[in-house]
């Protein structure tokens, strides 16, 4: 038997204007030449003025899913998306400890990138104190990195104390989204820390648009799809950076109001050229 085609696992809502969500992440994956399989969890009804109803899936229904992909399919990567309550968080955990999905990327939805919360308090403590533990990789906004240690970011060093706070909480790798809601901004710097103690700052241009819907989860599903493929963590981490970057320069005219990024757009390489991933 032939080996496999690289795949990976989303464990989102469905988004159904296809900005966000399972359907950012699938955008992503596909660009990314892994082939996406995915776990919805909750179903989102909006558009680009924005969002107007949402259910959350019966955990008996995210279960079932869990459990035909793993009877299938060989998945060597996985990550999530908005989880929105501990009874669901509860749920994912104990079907990412059950079947073998390979490493996980946790993108940590707990506020808006404004600062908003979105997760009640409870649902909060059981994503930080039982899913975090168990990631490979987490990316938090700047405001949930705030949350998450429990301190305000206002400098560099900050930035790096806050990510050593989030190692403590259990996982291995952290990657610290920076802040991108100062006027005049022309730059945002992103800090990662990696499991050997490495750390490094990815900076790039701060492009100052409304079509940026699904930037969150657009980068941590780049990094779950390199992980499929087997690439380390620093290699995924530096591909999800520049894909996203390049997504947001190249807008696409998609809705009236808040837009989604641009998966489709020119200028990355090919990823199945592996001299030109460097």
């Amino acid at each position: 038997m032939t080996e496999q085609y690289p795949q990976a696992l989303t464990i989102a809502g469905s988004d159904s204007d296809g900005s966000a969500g399972m359907q950012a992440d699938l955008h992503t994956f596909f660009r990314r030449h892994i082939y996406g399989t995915a776990v919805m969890t909750a179903a989102v009804a909006g558009n680009s003025y924005g969002i107007h109803d949402s259910v959350t899936l019966p955990t008996s229904f995210i279960d079932q899913e869990f459990k035909d992909l793993a009877d299938d399919y060989q998945v060597k990567a996985s990550k999530t998306g908005m989880l929105a309550d501990s009874e669901l968080i509860r749920t994912v955990i104990k079907n990412y400890q059950k079947y073998d999905f390979g490493p996980l990327v946790v993108d940590p939805v707990i506020t808006t990138k404004h600062g908003n919360m979105l997760l009640e308090e409870s649902a909060y403590k059981t994503l930080r104190d039982e899913l975090i533990p168990l990631a490979t990789v987490i990316t938090p906004n700047f405001f949930e990195a705030q949350k998450l240690a429990e301190m305000e970011i206002n400098t560099k060093d900050d930035m790096i104390k806050a990510a050593q706070k989030l190692k403590d909480l259990g996982a291995a790798n952290i990657m610290i989204k920076g802040s991108h809601h100062h006027p005049g901004q022309k730059e945002v710097s992103d800090y990662v820390l990696l499991e050997s103690g490495k750390s490094f700052w990815l900076t790039g241009d701060f492009f100052d648009t409304d079509r940026k819907n699904g930037t969150g989860d657009s980068l941590s599903a780049c990094i779950a799809a390199e992980l499929a493929r087997g690439n380390d963590v620093e290699t995924a981490v530096r591909i999800a950076k520049k894909f996203v970057d390049i997504a947001i320069e190249n807008e696409i005219n998609v809705g009236h109001e808040f837009g989604p990024i641009n998966h489709w757009a020119p200028g990355y390489p090919d990823p199945t050229d592996s001299t030109t991933e460097k």
